[in-house]
């Protein structure tokens, strides 16, 4: 069932039932898919961004990324199964992939970080095979006449190329919301993935850059308190938080 949260589509899911439903969009022939996990900051900012909360709208699966979205809901009187986030719908898929034979493409954060993420995901799941790998460092726009090839100096254009010729069946782009978001928005078409979604910054985490919330934390549905410990630069995005509480208490306030 897919609900409506202040304007924007979520399915309610639970991780499994999110991972049979991506496995059906990667077996059948159909167009390519895009999944977009939502959270509270980018649902904020949708509200305020026409365009954004269009591109929501037109995703083929959207999934309750992070506790304030549940809560949202379930104020709402619209209630969803659970959170399912990014890397965990990401990890949940990789024996699959590993299993079925499908193609994994990794695009995102610093040099180096997406390529050591894919070695550690290979050592983790057998098999499993990694397309390729590109850094999220490249120029938007598109490409140009004897634009230079070497890594980092890539457009935008020729990034989307790239992965059109790796012919992965799972894109996972770590470019950070919502940029991630709309780049796979404008190219999904060129690249013929059967399905790509963004995942923040989940490679620096699988490449062991960054420490996950312990899972005591997950359980309590209190992960953001912890990548703030951890990350005290993300202090600024915690901002949105209360404003997107006090937003979606007003809309319940006003149907009622």
């Amino acid at each position: 069932m897919r609900i409506n949260l202040l304007g924007a589509p979520v399915d309610a899911l639970d991780l499994e039932a999110a991972v049979e439903r991506v496995a059906a969009f990667v077996t059948a022939a159909g167009p390519p898919r895009q999944v977009i996990t939502l959270n509270p900051e980018i649902l904020f900012r949708a509200r305020q961004e026409p365009a954004l909360l269009t591109l929501i709208n037109s995703a083929d699966l959207v999934t309750a990324d992070g506790v304030g979205i549940v809560w949202a809901a379930r104020m709402a009187g619209t209630p969803v199964p659970e959170r399912v986030t990014g890397i965990d719908l990401m990890l949940r898929l990789m024996p699959l992939a590993a299993r079925e034979g499908w193609r994994v493409f990794l695009l995102g954060a610093a040099p180096g970080v997406a390529a050591e993420a894919a070695r550690r995901l290979q050592a983790q799941h057998p098999g499993l095979v990694i397309a390729g790998t590109h850094h999220g460092y490249f120029q938007p726009g598109a490409s140009s006449p004897g634009a230079a090839a070497e890594p980092g100096q890539l457009t935008e254009d020729e990034v989307a190329a790239l992965v059109r010729r790796a012919r992965p069946h799972l894109l996972f782009a770590g470019l950070g919301a919502p940029k991630q978001e709309r780049f796979i928005a404008r190219h999904k078409e060129a690249m013929g993935v059967p399905v790509s979604m963004g995942v923040g910054g989940s490679f620096d985490v699988l490449a062991g850059r960054v420490r996950r919330a312990p899972r005591w934390l997950q359980r309590m549905h209190l992960e953001w308190l912890g990548r703030l410990f951890m990350e005290p630069a993300r202090w600024r995005r915690t901002l949105v938080l209360p404003r997107f509480a006090w937003l979606v208490l007003s809309h319940v306030r006003a149907k009622n």
